[in-house]
């Protein structure tokens, strides 16, 4: 045990200091013992203690002079000195707080007196040594250097300053807040040198703006330390104040902002954003409660609040000052225009709330660029009601307050009910009034002319959730500023692009008639205009055809009128992208066909890319220093340069270190999984990963239906032998949706069978990982073997988490669906597991009819899988709990599993046999690796600033503050 503190114990009485030693080593301090007043002067001298326990009264040279000489020599005058004395006179007391002591305690002493004296002045003296330390570096290492003595001096002082705390009380969380706020402060640095060059900017910088409803960043400390290259001098500081490193890393808190891909998505372009030195701000919400903490309680997920601000988050900016008025319901009413105009509108809300801001530095890697994210926070106008108050009615008093602050108090509320739908639009709309106003607020301090907006910012749409900012950019130019129609619409047009990001009907958002015309009164009439302007050059283009009026128009004629948010997001954009090559040609053919055919110019692709500094570099430390090692480290910012690697695929010394790379991240994940699951799984078996959000079109039930099967094969046949395989899930179902609730279910359910059957688990073992998030992906992704992404062909837009395998040298099993496609292409056909039907195909057997039974019917296997999920057998005899699954993928099966049920086994098979051949299969998981640059966010930046959003480069240079 580490000693409390090194003690120089000085009496001349034996039995006296061997009482003093014996105390005090008991309580863990390091003592040295002195019978006379030359033998401590020695001992001091030789090796200065920390402490000096020194009696008054003693021959040949008394205390006083033995302090006197301490205090006189330049290796111990700092030493602290207690005096002890059976003596208590103030005389005495007077002259030894004269030679310099510290503090007296009176024989016979009290012993817990005494060790608090001694915890005291050794905690002091500590705290005095710490800030002559930060004295004597102020002149070597300003605020903002990167230094390990600079490091050190801003955590401490940032304890003692910002959070309050002397070091010798403050805990571990203390000291994570207090390195984030030092970390903070060199983020500052570049944020202020990179706003003053864009501010000082020559004619013609543009910024991107993007909105989006979720940005799922993951923890901060971990990448702002790679980005600043900084992790070793903090690692040393940190050692040196006796903390650590990684326990203190490991607090980062995750902001749950997001749901899953978007706001991942959303994340890595910001960081490549400002990695490739391109102005950028990034608008969201700042969620209270964020996306929720996952639980798995017999089975079934149990969703707990995240309370990821319960410690604060230290590396946000409150701005009050900068703040905005949004309002909602009320009414509009007319007023005589002028030439522009006719006739004028004004909304008069019936409620209005306050959006604050507060930002994020978002640092690129090694660059001094650092762009911001601002996310928006609801605040009532008045937070009190003292008049309510004041006559006893204290709920009314507080209630503006409540009810302003609901509309940012949680990620994405259960839209099922009426309230919940209402939240959620009043979250959008929130939303894009605060970040636009932002913007125009700034054209107005730069006294620049409304009409040169679009020459200064551009708005990226991240889907369809911030669609109201056409409408709203309409309000505030046409209503607000009394521009034209025609002028506003010119504006509103080239300041907009969007993203669409699915293909699922029930994800292409609608907001019906009658709630608009309740809350956003004033934006339903701009949009009835967007749409009849609209409409009116439809019928020029098509005349006479009205079955594509219908189709086109904003508005859904057909039963409760509905606005279409996509179809509105299209009219109101200069530019339309998908986000990979497949699906952005389906949203040509499909969702936006009729578009297409008007605008085929407004359309491009812009294939989703990952950041590989967090997915690769922080995630996979040794896989990223073995190819630095191996190639150089131009990968970590030109991704294709993994190419590279292609030459060493079949070097013998560097596939074997590729596979102990493998081998170690495999353990780290094992070692996870037992400690949240006390699931036990082989490092050395393949490890088969199918972490995502847990839905239907995903399809987590057909990787179990081939789990089950292999049970079925081992159970029949006890003797056979297949590749040891670990079936590794992780992934949240939304809170109201009953099927993927009981997918994750059956998934679990399965587990506790099979990782209990005495044959079955010698060679499968499935683990369900709770609560899937950022923070933990960096385990998994670098730990797979195989990347499960087996959605049904045509249903997903692209992916990422397809891409983060990928890079981690995992080998895809799956279907030619969104970025797959790619991938396959990249890689090669021959280091990618393909089954399953094609968009085509899975269109021509919806066309024909499709009847699952029949696939049922025709493949025993299938049949005696599904006939052990509904007899009860994985539910301890309940045959209910799953009866909605089996009859589900029985008579509707709307997502295909049965119709390709057939090929994933065999595709699996195929899988099993490459595994069993070691060399093999190192070669694939290196050649997925080096073929990966295509997929990175810095790829996709590259493209979406050249391409739609002409955004140049901006360097930035430090200035000095």
């Amino acid at each position: 045990m580490a000693s409390k503190g090194n003690i120089l114990a000085v009496d001349d009485t034996p039995a006296s200091l061997k009482l003093l030693s014996d105390l005090l080593k008991d309580e863990g301090y390091e003592v040295r013992s002195a019978i006379n007043g030359e033998l401590a002067l020695k001992s001091a001298v030789s090796n200065p203690p920390e402490l000096v326990l020194l009696d008054i009264r003693m021959p040949d040279m008394n205390g006083f002079e033995v302090c006197d000489r301490l205090k006189s020599h330049p290796k111990t005058r700092d030493v602290p000195v207690i005096f002890i004395s059976a003596l208590s006179e103030t005389e005495e007391k007077v002259q030894g707080f004269g030679l310099g002591a510290v503090d007296f305690v009176t024989k016979p002493y009290q012993r817990e007196e005494l060790l608090a004296r001694v915890r005291t002045h050794l905690e002091v003296d500590r705290l005095r040594n710490h800030l002559e330390e930060m004295v004597a570096e102020r002149d070597e290492a300003s605020r903002t250097e990167l230094n390990t003595g600079s490091l050190k001096r801003g955590i401490v002082e940032h304890l003692i300053y910002s959070i309050g705390r002397m070091p010798e009380v403050a805990d571990k969380h203390d000291y994570y807040k207090a390195l984030s706020y030092a970390i903070r402060d060199r983020l500052q640095h570049r944020w202020l040198s990179s706003m003053r060059t864009y501010v000082n900017h020559k004619p013609g910088l543009k910024m991107v703006c993007y909105l989006s409803a979720e940005f799922l960043l993951g923890p901060h400390l971990g990448n702002n330390l790679l980005n600043l290259g900084i992790e070793q001098a903090v690692r040393e500081a940190i050692v040196s104040l006796g903390l650590d490193y990684d326990e203190l890393v490991a607090l980062d808190a995750e902001p749950g902002l997001g749901n899953g891909g978007l706001g991942r998505l959303a994340a890595c372009y910001l960081e490549s954003l400002a990695t490739l030195e391109r102005p950028a701000i990034g608008y969201g919400i700042r969620y209270e409660f964020g996306i929720f903490e996952q639980l798995i309680k017999d089975g079934w997920q149990v969703e707990i609040t995240d309370k990821w601000l319960r410690h604060g988050n230290p590396w946000e900016i409150a701005k009050p000052e900068v703040s905005f008025i949004v309002g909602f319901g009320g009414h509009t009413e007319n007023y005589p225009g002028d030439g522009k105009e006719p006739l004028r509108k004004r909304w008069v809300p019936h409620r209005v709330v306050r959006g604050i801001a507060y930002d994020t530095p978002i640092l690129g890697y090694r660059v001094n660029t650092c762009n911001t994210l601002r996310l928006w926070g609801a605040e009532a106008i008045d937070s009190f009601d003292f008049q309510a108050f004041n006559h006893g009615d204290y709920y009314r008093a507080v209630n503006d307050k409540i009810t302003s602050e609901t509309i940012t108090k949680v990620l994405y509320p259960n839209d099922e009910a009426d309230v919940g739908k209402r939240l959620r639009l009043e979250q959008q709309y929130f939303l894009v009034s605060c970040s636009l106003q932002d913007r125009l607020s700034l054209l107005d301090l730069g006294h620049i002319m409304v009409r040169d907006f679009p020459a200064y910012f551009i708005f990226q749409l991240n889907d369809t959730h911030p669609s109201l900012a056409v409408p709203e950019m309409m309000r505030l130019l046409v209503d607000e500023r009394q521009l034209s129609w025609n002028e506003a619409w010119d504006i509103t047009q080239r300041c907009f692009g969007y993203t669409n990001h699915t293909l699922l009907p029930e994800a292409l958002e609608t907001w019906s008639v009658p709630l608009l015309a309740e809350l956003l009164p004033r934006h339903l009439e701009i949009i009835y205009e967007i749409n009849a302007r609209f409409l009116e050059q439809v019928r020029q283009r098509f005349p006479g055809d009205e079955n594509i009026i219908s189709r086109m128009s904003l508005i859904d004629p057909y039963g409760d009128k509905h606005v279409r948010m996509a179809h509105l997001a299209a009219v109101g954009s200069h530019a339309i992208n998908g986000v990979a090559a497949l699906h952005t040609e389906l949203l040509k053919t499909s969702v936006l066909k009729d578009f297409y055919e008007i605008w085929p110019e407004r359309f491009s692709n812009k294939t989703n890319g990952v950041t590989p500094r967090r997915f690769l570099q922080l995630s996979n430390p040794k896989l990223g220093g073995l190819i630095t090692r191996t190639i150089g480290d131009g990968w970590t910012t030109s991704l294709v340069e993994l190419g590279k690697l292609e030459a060493y695929a079949e070097d013998v010394a560097f596939c074997k270190d590729w596979r102990a790379v493998k081998q170690e991240n495999k353990e780290r994940l094992a070692y996870y999984v037992w400690k949240n699951t006390h699931i036990e799984l082989d490092p050395g078996w393949l490890f088969d990963v199918h972490v995502k959000r847990i839905h239907e079109y995903k399809r987590q039930h057909l990787n179990i239906l081939h789990i089950i099967s292999l049970y079925c094969r081992l159970k029949k046949n006890p003797q056979l032998i297949i590749p040891q395989r670990a079936f590794i899930f992780g992934g949240k179902a939304a809170p109201g949706y009953f099927m993927a609730k009981r997918m994750i279910k059956l998934i679990n359910s399965v587990a506790e069978q099979v990782n209990n059957d005495p044959i079955a688990r010698r060679f499968l073992r499935v683990a369900f990982i709770p609560d899937f998030n950022v923070k933990n992906s960096q385990l998994i992704y670098p730990a797979a073997d195989v990347s499960e992404q087996i959605s049904t062909a045509g249903k997903e837009a692209s992916g990422t988490g397809n891409m983060k395998f990928m890079m981690n040298g995992a080998i895809t099993i799956g279907t030619l669906d969104g970025a797959n496609v790619e991938i396959r292409e990249e890689a090669g056909p021959e280091n990618f597991f393909l089954f399953g039907l094609t968009v085509h195909e899975v269109e021509k057997v919806k066309r024909e009819g499709y009847r699952p039974a029949s696939f049922v019917e025709s493949n025993p296997q299938l049949a005696e899988v599904l006939q052990l999920i509904a007899s009860g057998h994985f539910s301890n005899g309940d045959k209910e709990i799953f009866r909605s699954v089996y009859e589900n993928l029985l008579n509707s099966d709307p997502f295909l599993v049965l119709a390709d049920y057939a090929d994933y086994m065999a595709c699996q098979d195929r899988v099993g046999a490459a595994w069993n051949d070691a060399d093999h299969w190192t070669r694939m998981s290196i050649l997925n690796t080096a073929r990966s640059g295509k997929f990175s966010s810095d790829r996709a930046i590259r493209e979406y600033c050249d391409e739609i959003w002409q955004v140049p480069q901006a360097p930035v240079d430090l200035a000095n503050y």
